[in-house]
Parts: C-alpha cells; sequence; structure tokens
C-alpha cells in the first residue's frame, strides 16, 4: 500500500485529511507524469455528490492545469463512467472523486489511466515521490501553455447509453425499486431503467451534499427491504453505493442478496450459454464458504485472490477470465467494463432473470450460505502497522482455527481504505464463530489500539 494511495486511491476526511492543497498536489504531480509521456495531455474528471467533491474538483483541476494539462469536468457521474468515458473520449487519464460508500465527510481521489483501468502502483509511486519526496523540479505553465478546463453536456448520455448495448433484452413490465443512496446513481439508474422498460420505484436519490449512504443505499439494506416487503408487486430491489461502483440486492421478499450471490447466479447464467471464459470465476478470499461449494456442483472453477477489486481484476487480466468481485457488490463483467459497475451489474441480473422466467429468490436459494460473522475493530494508524508482527493477535488466531478444525476458517485482515481490523470467521455452527470471532477481536483491540 502507498503513502498516499490505498487500494482503492487516496481517502481521509476532507479538508481535514485530504486537503485542498494536497489535492493541488495530487493534480500537478499526475500532470507532470502525463506530460513525460505526451505534450499537453487532456484528463476528465468525475465526481460523486459530496459536499466537498466541488472544492476538491477544483483543487484538482488548478493542478492540472498549472502544469498544462486541459480538463474536461463530467459533474456527478458514477465511478464506472469515469473509466468508461475516458476510454470512449480517447482522454489520457480520468480522475474520480469519491469515497465510494463512506460517510460525507469523507472523500477521496481515484485515477485511472486511458485504458479505463486503474493507475498502476508504478505511477502512483512515482506521484508519491513527487509529492511526498519532492523528487522532480515543478513545472508552471504560462501564457497559452496554461490548461483549459472545459464542462462536459452528454457525459451521463454517453453512459448510460454504452450499459444499454450489454444487454439483448428489455425489461418491459418488470417491477422494481432501486436505492441510489443519495449518490451519483441519482443522475443516471432512474432514467435507464425507466428507458428500458421498468416500472422503477425511486428511493435515496435526493442528494443534498451530506445525505450521501446515510442510512440508504447498499450500506443500509433496511430501506429497500422494507419497502419491497410493502409493495407486493415489486420483483426485487437493486441499492447501490455512494459512486454506484457495487450493487447488494434484495429479492422479492426483501431478503438480501450479497455479491457472493450475484456472482453466482450470472456465473451460472454464463457458462449455460457458453459465455463465461474458461468456466471460471474470480472472488476473494472473503468470499462465503457456499459460494466456492456452489462453484464446485455446477462446474466452475474459482480463483481466490486479496480483499479488493483492484487485485480480482488484475487476476483477471492475467489469466484472461471475464467475471469476478467481491461479496461486498462491486462486481466486475470484463467484457464490458473495466471495473466494478453496480448498474451494468443490475443490468446482467436483470437479464439472468428475465431469460430464466424465475423469481431472483429462486436463483439466489441454489447457493447455501454458511454462517459468517465479521467484527470491524477500529484501531490506531500505527495499530494498522503493527498488526501483521504482533504475536499476541497470531496467537489468537492459531487458536481460534484450530477449534474451528475443518468446520470453518478465520480470517483477519487490515482495511486497505478505513483505520480497522476486520476480524471474519466462518462455519457451520454460527454460535460457535461468534464467540470465536468476539474473542479475536478483544485481542486486535488491545493490541492495536
Amino acid at each position: 500500500m502507498g503513502r498516499l494511495f490505498g487500494t482503492d486511491g487516496a481517502r481521509g476526511i476532507a479538508n481535514l485529511d485530504l486537503t485542498c492543497e494536497l489535492a493541488m498536489q495530487i493534480g500537478r504531480a499526475t500532470a507532470m507524469v502525463l506530460s513525460a509521456q505526451k505534450k499537453r495531455p487532456k484528463v476528465l474528471i468525475g465526481m460523486d455528490t459530496r459536499i466537498s467533491s466541488e472544492m476538491l474538483e477544483s483543487s484538482i483541476a488548478a493542478g492540472l492545469c498549472s502544469v498544462g494539462t486541459d480538463v474536461l469536468l463530467l459533474g456527478v457521474v458514477p465511478t464506472p463512467a469515469v473509466a468508461y468515458l475516458v476510454k470512449k473520449y480517447r482522454y489520457d487519464a480520468g480522475v474520480m472523486i469519491s469515497a465510494s460508500h463512506n460517510p460525507c465527510e469523507y472523500n477521496g481521489i481515484k485515477i485511472f489511466q486511458s485504458n479505463g483501468y486503474k493507475l498502476p502502483d508504478s505511477l502512483e509511486e512515482e506521484i508519491e515521490k513527487i509529492i511526498l519526496d519532492e523528487t522532480a523540479i515543478k513545472v508552471t505553465a504560462v501564457g497559452a501553455d496554461v490548461g483549459r478546463i472545459t464542462r462536459s453536456e452528454f457525459a451521463i448520455f454517453d453512459y448510460i447509453a454504452h450499459l444499454e448495448t450489454t444487454i439483448d433484452c428489455d425489461f418491459e413490465g418488470m417491477n422494481i425499486a432501486i436505492d441510489c443512496a443519495n449518490g451519483s446513481s441519482s443522475v443516471t439508474a432512474p432514467q435507464m431503467f425507466e428507458r428500458l422498460g421498468t416500472e422503477c420505484h425511486v428511493l435515496s436519490a435526493k442528494p443534498d451534499g451530506v445525505n450521501i449512504n446515510r442510512d440508504c443505499g447498499s450500506t443500509h439494506l433496511k430501506n429497500i427491504s422494507r419497502y419491497v416487503k410493502n409493495n407486493p408487486d415489486c420483483q426485487l430491489g437493486l441499492a447501490f453505493d455512494g459512486d454506484a461502483d457495487r450493487l447488494l440486492c434484495v429479492d422479492e421478499n426483501g431478503a438480501e442478496v450479497d455479491g457472493d450471490k450475484i456472482i453466482a447466479i450470472c456465473a451460472k447464467a454464463l457458462k449455460a450459454e457458453n459465455k463465461l471464459k474458461k468456466d471460471t470465476a474470480v472472488a476473494t478470499v472473503m468470499s462465503n464458504m457456499g459460494f466456492f461449494r456452489f462453484c464446485e456442483e455446477n462446474g466452475i472453477s474459482c480463483e481466490k485472490t486479496k480483499v479488493g477489486d483492484r487485485y480480482v481484476l488484475e487476476n483477471m487480466l492475467e489469466n484472461g477470465y471475464n467475471l469476478g468481485g467481491e461479496q461486498s457488490g462491486h462486481v466486475i463483467f470484463l467484457d464490458y467494463a473495466s471495473t466494478g459497475d453496480g448498474q451494468l451489474t443490475a443490468l446482467q441480473l436483470l437479464r439472468v432473470i428475465r431469460k430464466t422466467g424465475k423469481k431472483l429468490s429462486e436463483l439466489a436459494s441454489e447457493m447455501v450460505v454458511y454462517p459468517q460473522v465479521i467484527k470491524n475493530v477500529r484501531v490506531s494508524q500505527m495499530g494498522k502497522v503493527r498488526f501483521a508482527t504482533d504475536e499476541s493477535i497470531r496467537i489468537a488466531i492459531k487458536e481460534a482455527e484450530k477449534e474451528l478444525g475443518d468446520k470453518g476458517r478465520v480470517l483477519v485482515r487490515v482495511s486497505g481504505t478505513e483505520p480497522l481490523v476486520r476480524v471474519m470467521l466462518e462455519g457451520e455452527d454460527e454460535e460457535l464463530i461468534e464467540h470465536l470471532a468476539s474473542e479475536v477481536a478483544e485481542v486486535v483491540e488491545e493490541r492495536l489500539m
């Protein structure tokens, strides 16, 4: 993990950790790296609905222009729209300002290459060195060399048009609910699903700058679950996060359908159509045991990676797979997108429902979920560093693994984006794993606060 860029960009509390000065420095350093490869590069910038996003947008744009880079402002768009449009518009890089599923006080900066993939570690490190180590002489553009800023009027429409090309059917007559998390999907999802023929009930699509992810969206499914249960005509609910790169669902009964089940449903359907490359799906070590057993039962191979959609993507690209993702709802359909895309995932899931004629509950029930307990332990920044070498934590994990035996597993990891250590236990005996998870979490808290 880099000094500025974590597993998913540079993040922190806006105007405290992620200041205007730092955002401008990131813009300047990015422009310097790009300018070494091409004269007068072009960068587009998208953002989510946080109150701080416009502030950071201005700072990043100023930094880019000060080194002679032209900037296109997309306005509020989903993160995957930036990844798609940077390639479509033939820009040299794309920047997304968002802290995804985090509360409004947080924000982040994520950079995409011209091909729509996240910036590689080597370039992130080069940017970090320019900012933190002052390894390069600052470049200043003057006169006609100063970068220009323009605004896009068509970004949303171009992105929606792309999503619609990924399916071979409409959804005429389908009755669905969507929760936009008062985030980026508020400007795209309602019109897209209505254009495709659904009767669409829209929740949490009135962003005010501070209500993004607040008791809504993919991290708070109670609202959409309650809505679907109270509206018998609703076939399912779709819940996005703040920047719309992930999707979680509820079925017609209001029961949660997580990323594991979504991937399982889509993998089985793609395999039946001979469209699942190498009959393989890629998941992370956090996926439920039930997902791996589902794959075995359906003749689907499964690759496991570290937690983080960037690691899923790396595995997919390296090995030629086209479907992968995370339990949290980041799902990558590599035939259509270079990153996780909640709305694209929703379309692919609705397509399976339309083609099979089955209810979401029927499709989801084919994967048995084993009890899983996750404890998020808040730790200090130094605690995150000490985690890997703490002997007491290692012993606590080993003891839990010994007690579970072959009837479960233990996974303890540091969050790449938050000051947390995640303690996950999984197994057949829910009472036992709850007890063991609490014991391990207690040791982590004692040692790393």
